[in-house]
């Protein structure tokens, strides 16, 4: 559960100089009034992630009903050293919307002599505490936070000379937020920028979709929040009048096209003002705010191998919830 990329050619000049100067504030405000401008309407979900949104998030993956990033921390503990072996010594790693930092320490308890963490996320506030309690705790590593929208261009540190390999850390089944044709352009662009190195990727697996529903519609009303902070943000930062009030959490399973679709639902007629627009909503009309696409085993291979990537090991748990798969860069 995390953003969806906005541009598909983001790695193309992931490592040169001239990255998107463009305000965080600014591009909500831009992408927000386009998106609701639009029919269907929609939001991109890589604004979830203010400070607020950041800790809602988190306090998701603590829930009962929210299985994916236990599952994946299980995975992840339980097959550590045979992921270690995969990457070898004096890795760095590049984590894709870094979050809270807690699945990396596991990784990183388990590589020999790991050189450099570049942790990636849209949010600063939160990304730089998560990176001092890591610089705290693993004070031989070169912890170097970068905060930006790893869909857009931006430029990576310089890579050490001799060291090993350059990894890709792609968790928390972010992939599937995009759409196919973003998936597709991700992946080729991970290749690109991990030439001789490898993606590290976790990907949530189709199941029975009872148990999809209740990991995206939890009884504490948390998800809810989560969905409806994205107007108290628009409120607070753009000085939108959404009244929350009005409108309603609701997530469903398509099951034709494999994916939870989150939406924001009007409750009733109404104009909400923003950045000196008026906005009419239907009764009932929705704001799409996020879709979480599954996958099956094979078919993210597939996609992959599309991508350029080779096949790798991969891992899952006994019920085969989720998935952690090894995808080698060509050189």
């Amino acid at each position: 559960m995390r953003f969806s990329p906005a541009h598909s050619d983001a790695f193309q000049s992931a490592t040169q100089e001239g990255d998107d100067k463009e305000g965080e504030g600014d591009s909500f405000g831009r992408e927000l009034l386009a998106g609701l401008a639009g029919k269907p309407r929609s939001i991109s979900p890589k604004f979830f992630y203010d400070a607020a949104g950041s800790r809602l998030f988190d306090a998701i993956c603590e829930l009962p009903e929210y299985y994916p990033t236990r599952t994946e921390l299980s995975i992840l503990a339980d097959r550590a050293g045979e992921i270690a072996q995969q990457i070898g010594p004096d890795a760095e790693i590049i984590e894709f919307g870094a979050g809270s930092l807690r699945k990396v320490r596991l990784l990183l308890d388990a590589l020999k002599t790991p050189r450099r963490f570049v942790p990636i996320d849209i949010s600063g506030e939160h990304l730089a505490q998560a990176a001092r309690s890591l610089r705290s705790d693993y004070p031989a590593l070169d912890v170097q936070p970068l905060v930006a929208d790893y869909t857009r261009p931006f430029s990576l540190p310089t890579r050490h000379d001799g060291g090993g390999m350059r990894v890709g850390f792609f968790p928390g089944s972010t992939l599937g937020n995009f759409t196919p044709e973003e998936a597709l352009a991700f992946l080729q662009g991970a290749a690109r920028v991990l030439r001789g190195g490898g993606l590290l990727l976790g990907v949530d697996l189709v199941k029975d979709p009872a148990r999809l529903h209740a990991a995206y519609n939890d009884a504490q009303g948390i998800t809810a929040r989560f969905n409806l902070n994205l107007l108290a943000r628009a409120n607070a930062e753009l000085g939108a009048d959404f009244d929350l009030s009005a409108f309603t959490h609701t997530a469903f399973y398509n099951a034709p096209h494999q994916r939870i679709e989150m939406h924001l639902v009007s409750r009733a007629s109404q104009t909400v003002n923003l950045l000196g627009e008026r906005l009419h909503f239907a009764e009932a009309e929705t704001i799409h705010t996020e879709n979480s696409h599954k996958f099956t085993v094979e078919g993210l291979r597939t996609l992959a191998a599309r991508a350029g990537f080779g096949i790798g090991p991969v891992w899952t748990d006994p019920e085969r919830l989720f998935s952690v798969h090894w995808l080698p860069a060509a050189q």
